[in-house]
């Protein structure tokens, strides 16, 4: 272990050296067409990006060295642009996922990220319209995702990408309020939950969920800045899971930028009439072929970055989840699911990132640890930790 540090913190001063040179190339926000042509481009019409966060990833767990292997953890293709004052679109693809939607509700795959319009109305209004990112608050899922080493489960977990409307209202310039209405699934209800058939339980046949006939999720979102030093991204949903059974989910972002210092604080929590994550549904097993029902999930998420010089920043992030079952009061089926927390989950991870560009091109060594203990109730499961140190990079490259 300590030789495979030393060996990759090496490699990160080699890196460092050779992207001195970098830095004395054209600058920052010149897409690679302008480099290459010569040619200024004039317009915002259309502005072309690839997202990419790549890394060589040495995997650790409770028995010393796993196994390691280069990644391509994100790689994605976007296009956006201002068609006039009022009109604008925006397009972000997956290159890494398959590309099958044809049995999707919205007909779209979900290597598709984002494809839609947005639409000013006067100053304060605006409307964005087609697929997607739901306006749940929270700054971790607010970050671009090649900005993310290791996601909490809240968010790994989450389906964060659904088609729909959204109307924004700007209070002034520094204040927002969302409304938001999506699709709840991207594939139909049985893929999401499993299948529920009908129970013979002690008090004759019944069926434990029926899908709903507005699978929709419809979202309350508060960004604010506060002097660019305290900023929020707040957020409150309730989802339709099946007729009569929703999902609520919270998210309480906050930022807080002094100087060369920035950190932020989330705070989310998720009470599922029906076990959406599938978390507690691997934990005690699946109920007639279905995830269980009545499960609730928080997650306390903060991340401290110190920028010690111009190209230079350090951080480290903490991670704090739980995972239970709530009110769980249907002996019939699930006699032996009992109310309670079954599962805490830590995460710990630090890095240092070096930005030889005034674009955000940076190269990283990282340490991500993970560790998830169990209760009593949780029958059959042990405590286990898992360790990745990776070096890589992360670029947003203008192409266009």
């Amino acid at each position: 272990m300590k030789k495979l540090l030393t060996l990759l913190i090496v490699a990160l001063c080699v890196i460092g050296a050779n992207a001195q040179e970098l830095s004395l190339s054209k600058g920052s926000n010149t897409s690679l067409f302008e480099e290459v042509s010569g040619i200024k481009k004039k317009t915002d019409k259309f502005n072309l990006y690839m997202n990419m966060n790549g890394s060589f990833d040495a995997m650790f767990n409770d028995n010393g060295f796993d196994y390691g292997k280069f990644n391509m953890r994100q790689l994605r293709i976007e296009a956006k642009g201002n068609v006039n004052e009022w009109l604008s679109y925006r397009w972000r693809q997956r290159l890494n996922r398959p590309n099958n939607g044809g049995d999707n509700i919205d007909n779209l795959p979900t290597s598709i990220d984002i494809a839609g319009i947005g639409v000013k109305l006067g100053d304060k209004f605006s409307i964005f319209a087609g697929k997607q990112c739901a306006a749940y608050g929270g700054f971790e899922f607010d970050a671009n995702p090649i900005e993310i080493y290791e996601y909490s489960d809240m968010i790994e977990y989450m389906s964060n990408f659904m088609t729909g409307i959204n109307i924004g209202y700007d209070f002034t310039d520094k204040q927002q309020l969302n409304f938001q209405v999506l699709n709840s699934l991207n594939g139909d209800f049985y893929s999401m939950y499993g299948e529920f058939n009908p129970v013979m339980g002690c008090f004759g046949e019944y069926i434990d969920a029926i899908p709903s006939k507005l699978p929709l999720v419809y979202t309350l979102n508060w960004n604010g800045n506060f002097a660019n030093v305290y900023k929020t991204r707040w957020s409150a949903s309730i989802m339709s899971q099946a007729e009569g059974k929703n999902l609520y989910y919270f998210a309480l972002g906050n930022e807080l930028t002094l100087g060369k210092f920035n950190m932020y604080f989330d705070v989310m929590y998720s009470n599922d009439a029906i076990d959406r994550s599938g978390i507690m549904t691997e934990i005690v097993g699946e109920v007639h072929g279905h995830n269980i029902f009545k499960t609730s999930y928080l997650s306390l998420v903060t991340k401290l970055n110190y920028r010690f010089a111009e190209k230079w920043n350090v951080f480290v992030k903490g991670m704090y989840e739980t995972a239970s079952v709530v009110d769980h009061t249907d002996p019939r089926a699930y006699p032996f699911i009992k109310n309670g927390k079954y599962r805490t989950s830590l995460g710990y991870l630090g890095g240092i990132e070096y930005y030889p560009m005034e674009s955000n091109l940076h190269f990283f060594l990282t340490y991500v640890g993970r560790h998830y203990m169990y209760e009593e109730i949780a029958v059959g499961h042990e405590d286990y930790s898992t360790n990745r140190v990776s070096l890589g990079f992360i670029y947003q490259l203008p192409m266009f």
